[in-house]
């Protein structure tokens, strides 16, 4: 087959918008990059992650790339890409900014870790309105952006939204280099939260923020109107974001020419990007700077966690384009008409994902678990209209080794997936002691003890044993997966032989929660521990996991209660618990029974040298 034709191929199977173009960039990337994760390809490429997981699949399908992940070229892949003149490898990027134009000078670093503990302790980001936070590198880029274009130090910056906390960020680099470089910064935000964080963190950091609450959907308050020299915003991702946010920012601006707006926007389709452009030019804002994958995201997972980031000018035309109220669809979720449909990696059965779904996001369905088999990982396949009649191919029949080993001859439960959010413990509300602490969780009364009891049913929670072992192998393995991606050790043989050693010193503080004679459905795991330094004995909170039964949340409860209340018979007032900053379940879970963020661990690499690490 022509090498050309090839790349139709691939493109229409997957109905790519960007067309044998956009598999040709993925091609090119791959043979930059290989080994390459599909957050890497994404990030390279611009395409959103599910697309590039599509193509891959496709890809893989013919040949052309390795079963084995991160990804390589196979031989045939390599031939293709010769013959397509893509062989030749040559980047030029910059090493030192990664493409970004900026570098973080040494005397900020300090401003980059005051950054990580005010989001640590701030609010989450709201994925129903398009949040997503930036990263505290993120943040200090965007200040040191309005530093180099001159439009600080000093004047007035309008924040046309602010869940990314610019704000603190540009009050932090101020106090970090010893005063303002602002006069004012004015804050327009629906959140009370978010808005609330901002004042609390601002007020002992020398730098004047006004924080005003409004509803973007309505025009910008008349007291702010043409009062500022720089505005900036990250709207909603959709055309219709980009044209509101943008039209509130020009109402806030000083007229006249050369007043700076930045604006930060994730990649979409060449379709999709003409629309923002469109709405720019009808503003009448010229591009002044635009640099791709310039923000990074903690989420934003199906952009490759990146966005762009791009300088605007007022002329002597702008003016707002849209002065009345909005009432238009605004964010992604109120713009999504079509499902995607999914193949579970493990019993190919197929399952739909979108509006009018079961599940909304595949971050849902991951959380769940394939309703088939339990499992997963889920490769992203054809959109098809959300009304769209034909139903899914069934699954295939299940193997003998499909089904999990059980002690006695019950149906064995689904294999296990971390649980996603257990309902909040039905306790009073917690007192604070004297030292000023507040006690996030007491134990539940008799009667929520028996609800409990009730809806968790009929499932009860017992200590672990070695007969326990082969299921909570599957248990750990999968959390590896969710906390650690690719670099995960997730062979369950090997979490059972290593939670077997641990047994045989203490089964203390490991539960596991099952039906009567049935096989673990959930499994929790505490160990008490000695500081070395104070002599105080504390809890570990190392492990939770549920399998997606129904009464999944009232599963996690019932374990995480156990957990807790062995950490009270034990005579323990300090519980800890340990998360990957990217297992956003269960930092969910922790936020939930009352744990509160204390510190961030940190990891570098070093390079090897002569083969020695």
């Amino acid at each position: 087959m022509p090498a050309e034709s090839v790349l139709t191929e691939v493109a229409d199977a997957v109905r790519l918008q960007e067309g044998p173009p956009g598999v040709r960039s993925v091609l090119r990337a791959l043979r930059r990059l290989a080994p390459a994760s599909t957050k890497d390809l994404s990030r390279a490429t611009g395409l959103p992650v599910p697309i590039v997981a599509a193509l891959g699949n496709e890809l893989r399908r013919r040949g052309l790339v390795t079963t084995q992940r991160p990804s390589r070229l196979t031989e045939a892949g390599e031939k293709l890409v010769a013959r397509l003149g893509m062989d030749l490898v040559l980047d030029a990027t910059c090493r030192a900014c990664d493409g970004r134009e900026l570098v973080i000078p040494d005397v900020l670093d300090e401003a980059v870790r005051r950054l990580r503990a005010l989001m640590e302790s701030g609010p989450a980001a709201d994925m129903a309105i398009d949040q997503s936070h930036c990263t505290a590198e993120t943040k200090v880029r965007r200040v040191l952006a309005l530093l180099t274009a001159g439009a600080l130090p000093g004047g007035s910056l309008l924040l046309i939204g602010d869940d990314d906390l610019i704000s603190l960020a540009v009050a932090v680099v101020g106090d970090v280099l010893g005063g303002p470089i602002v006069e004012q910064v004015t804050v327009v935000d629906i959140s009370e939260e978010i808005l609330d964080h901002i004042q609390k963190t601002a007020a002992g950091l020398g730098t004047r923020v006004e924080t005003v609450r409004h509803d973007l959907r309505l025009p910008l308050p008349t007291a702010l109107h043409g009062q500022h020299d720089v505005a900036m915003t990250d709207p909603p991702y959709t055309p219709e974001g980009a044209r509101l946010f943008l039209s509130r920012a020009v109402e806030g601006l000083r007229p006249g020419p050369a007043h700076s707006v930045f604006f930060s926007f994730g990649g979409k389709s060449p379709d999709e990007m003409l629309e923002v452009q469109r709405e720019i030019m009808a503003l009448g804002l010229v591009t002044n700077g635009y640099i791709r994958n310039f923000n990074e995201y903690e989420g934003s997972g199906i952009l490759g966690g990146v966005g762009f980031f791009q300088h605007l000018l007022t002329t002597t035309s702008t003016a707002p384009s849209h002065l009345g109220e909005f009432s238009g669809p605004l964010y992604t979720g109120d713009k999504r008409t079509r499902q995607r449909e999914y193949t579970c990696a493990a019993c190919d059965a197929r399952i739909r994902v979108g509006p009018g779904a079961r599940w909304t996001s595949v971050a849902a369905l991951r959380a769940d678990g394939c309703p088939s088999c339990g499992k997963g990982p889920f490769r992203p396949g054809r959109l098809v209209p959300a009304e769209d009649p034909t139903p899914p191919a069934p699954p295939p029949a299940p193997t003998p080794q499909d089904a999990a080993p059980a002690p006695t001859p019950v149906t064995p439960p689904t294999p296990p997936a971390p649980v996603t959010a257990p309902a909040s413990p039905t306790s009073p509300t917690s007192p604070t002691s004297p030292s000023g602490r507040v006690h996030g969780w007491r134990p539940p009364d008799d009667d929520d003890r028996a609800a409990l009891a009730e809806r968790a049913q009929p499932y009860v929670t017992r200590q672990a044993d070695e007969r326990d072992l082969p299921a909570i192998g599957r248990f750990e393995a999968e959390i590896a997966r969710v906390s650690f991606g690719e670099d995960a050790i997730d062979d369950p043989e090997r979490w059972a032989t290593r939670l077997g050693r641990a047994m045989e010193k203490s089964k203390e503080g490991m539960i596991v929660a099952n039906a009567p004679g049935g096989e673990p459905v959930g499994w929790c795991w505490v160990s008490i521990n000695q500081n070395a330094m104070t002599g105080d004995r504390y809890a570990n909170f190392r492990s939770l996991a549920v399998s997606p039964v129904d009464n999944r949340s009232d599963v996690a409860e019932l374990l995480l209660t156990a957990g807790l209340e062995f950490c009270l018979a034990n005579g323990i007032t300090e519980v800890v618990g340990r998360v990957h900053v990217g297992n956003v379940p269960m930092r969910t879970v922790y936020r939930k029974f009352g744990f509160d963020p204390t510190s961030l661990a940190m990891k570098l690499f070093l390079p090897e040298q002569d083969g020695v690490r």
